[in-house]
């Protein structure tokens, strides 16, 4: 089943159950969804790839203002931006290991060859590439910077 019907059923599970902050966190990822379906130079569909990225922005952008909003002491909000990264990892997968991610990063610098940093934009293009929705970019970054250093 497509990431989009699956939340398409989820939304009409949470009507049922009366769970509105899931309700609210679900309409928000399909409406982005369907903006990126009718953006120009959009293809037919949106692929599994495509709406991984987007949930995956989706809660990045919500974790960083939950954190903006727990600096502010503003705690109902975080509570509330926290409760819909919740929804929002739900649907992606499980995030890598250090161990597991160390692993990926290297393989890639022996693959592409790299021996400094001057080589970490090959590096991060490829790895990014091979980990998406699974590891942070971030993270990813530090890691190639911690080997190539």
């Amino acid at each position: 089943m497509a990431i989009l019907d699956q939340i398409n059923d989820d939304i009409k599970a949470a009507m049922k159950a009366r769970e509105k902050e899931k309700l609210e966190a679900l309409r928000g990822i399909k409406k982005v969804m369907l903006e990126a379906q009718t953006a120009k130079g959009a293809g037919e569909g949106l692929a599994d790839e495509d709406a991984l990225k987007i949930i995956s922005k989706l809660a990045k952008q919500g974790s960083d203002s939950a954190n903006i909003y727990k600096e502010q002491g503003r705690e109902d909000l975080y509570e509330q931006e926290m409760q819909q990264v919740a929804v929002f990892e739900s649907y992606l997968p499980e995030k890598m290991s250090d161990e597991d991610l160390t692993a990926t990063v290297k393989e890639v610098i022996e693959q592409v060859g790299a021996t400094s940093m001057k080589d970490m934009g090959k590096v991060m293009g490829i790895t990014s590439k091979k980990l998406a929705g699974k590891a942070d970019g971030k993270d990813i970054a530090d890691k190639v910077k911690a080997l190539l250093s």
